[in-house]
């Protein structure tokens, strides 16, 4: 299946975090055809397991979160909108006006973000806060109060947009698109002979502090693992330490990414003429890698990510041929690794 074809079923389920009941089907359905069985823990990470056949084989962990930022109920106006709060890290600015789906009970309902005109407002150039913002369904407050709930979740009503080239926008190519590019993987490697097994992870509650990565990196503590996030994307006003689309995945280096793994990574690159972008990251990468890292005794971890401009924002762009090389990067390292001494320092 074209890279394409998988983000795009992956970007169409909804998936907030800590209520990404439908990606996660969509997930599994995605890991079936490539995987030797699927599996799902009480938190709700997806494991799709690859044996090579070989006893005693080392075990490589390939994750990405599927988790998106969303929003939820937390009051009724008097006039009846909906007061909301964050799940995850929105931009404010970019909210108002937005069409949004109100997830009830018994149903859904559409709304719109509203705020406060401009006209009204004595500094129109300052962002408004999310607490001045409400989300307008058309009910008054006795109706609103019927069939909305506090902590019923809203979801923006943006979807998948083919741009010129190879550019793509979506909901939440945070992080689907590093998840497309794992599925990507699965299916690469399915005509090779590995030395090792493999188990993709699709973790959930990244956005909320890389809980899923925690509990799934615990439970399997692999002898290798390579996380697959987005970074910042060039774009107008955004260039330090940012990267351009369309120039290959970002390869980090620095404490939270072992060494050997990262260098054989660019070395596989290299090989295989695939083009990469490397950034340095001193401290916490902010992804799921910064939690892989210390379960158990320790995980050999590394980082790739997706350029992607307008991060947290309703729409997110990024370049498909970034998708499709992070998976070729990691098919190629699969194929080489045999575990042992490989990444003892």
């Amino acid at each position: 299946m074209k890279i394409e074809e998988i983000l795009k079923k992956l970007d169409a389920p909804l998936g907030v975090s800590g209520n990404e009941e439908p990606v996660r089907a969509a997930v599994k359905e995605l890991f079936a055809p490539c995987c030797n069985r699927v599996t799902e823990d009480s938190l709700g990470n997806v494991f799709g397991w690859y044996g090579c056949g070989v006893k005693n084989a080392p075990l490589v962990m390939l994750e990405a979160h599927q988790d998106e930022l969303g929003l939820m109920v937390s009051g009724v106006t008097d006039e009846g909108s909906l007061l909301f709060c964050t799940v995850g890290g929105f931009d404010p600015k970019t909210l108002p006006g937005t069409e949004v789906t109100v997830h009830c009970g018994d149903g859904k309902y559409f709304g719109v973000i509203g705020a406060k005109p401009p006209h009204l407002v004595k500094d129109a150039g300052k962002a408004l806060a999310i607490e001045n913002m409400s989300v307008d369904i058309g009910f008054k407050k006795e109706q609103t109060e019927k069939i909305v709930r506090i902590g019923d979740i809203i979801t923006l009503n943006t979807g998948y947009i083919r741009l010129a080239g190879s550019a793509v926008a979506g909901r939440c190519i945070d992080d689907r698109g590093g998840l497309a590019a794992v599925v990507r993987t699965m299916e690469l490697i399915q005509k090779y002979r590995l030395s090792c097994d493999v188990v993709a992870v699709a973790t959930v509650q990244e956005e909320l502090g890389l809980r899923g990565a925690r509990t799934a990196a615990a439970q399997l503590v692999p002898d290798a693992a390579i996380a697959v996030d987005v970074c910042h994307g060039v774009s107008p006003g955004v260039s330090d330490n940012a990267f351009p689309l369309g120039k290959g995945p970002v390869v980090s280096v620095g404490p939270n990414l072992h060494p050997k793994l990262t260098r054989q990574l660019l070395d596989r690159a290299k090989e295989e003429d695939i083009e990469v972008q490397i950034d340095v990251d001193s401290g916490d990468t902010g992804t799921d890698a910064w939690e892989i890292q210390v379960a158990g005794t320790g995980v050999p971890t590394a980082l790739l990510s997706i350029p992607l401009r307008y991060m947290h924002a309703n729409y997110e762009v990024g370049d498909i041929r970034d998708m499709e090389n992070t998976a070729r990067l990691m098919a190629a390292w699969l194929l080489g690794f045999k575990g042992g001494d490989q990444l003892c320092y």
